[in-house]
């Protein structure tokens, strides 16, 4: 197989996988920053797809349409952050099932699951033992481990 052809398996391999993450992680996560970082990690994969083929084929078509892409990608980035700090300021959370109130007026809001109470209560933390004291120890148990 020419090195060529090789190459080109490999770019589009990693842009594959690139697409996939993205593609995976917008599907299977609820907070909106991250879902924005997974359709730019999906734009990415794409992007290395087409420099891939451009530079198979010898031509520029390829990375011109990579500068059209990162210049779209900077766009929805900014629009992205505005949109989400203007949503945190009203709602206070980032999880997209709190903000249902922007649907259309005659759609129902769509539940996928129960949002949980936030149960305010008495915390306990784990503590360790304080430094210098030497924990007691069980000398039956210790001894019968050591046999078995």
């Amino acid at each position: 197989m020419p090195s060529d052809v090789v190459l080109l398996h490999n770019y589009l391999i990693v842009g594959a996988l690139l697409f996939g993450i993205g593609l995976v992680g917008f599907l299977a996560r609820r907070n909106m920053i991250v879902m924005f970082l997974c359709a730019e990690i999906m734009l990415q994969g794409v992007a290395v797809s087409l420099v891939a083929w451009g530079r198979f084929h010898n031509n520029w078509g390829g990375q011109i349409m990579v500068i059209f892409i990162l210049a779209v990608a900077a766009c929805e980035a900014g629009i992205a952050l505005a949109m989400i700090l203007m949503l945190y300021h009203r709602s206070g959370n980032l999880d997209i099932v709190f903000w249902q109130n922007l649907r259309e007026e005659n759609q129902p809001p769509h539940v996928d699951r129960e949002i949980p109470e936030d149960v305010e209560g008495p915390r306990t933390w784990p503590t360790l033992t304080p430094a210098g004291v030497e924990p007691e120890l069980d000398v039956e148990k210790t001894l019968h481990r050591s046999k078995v």
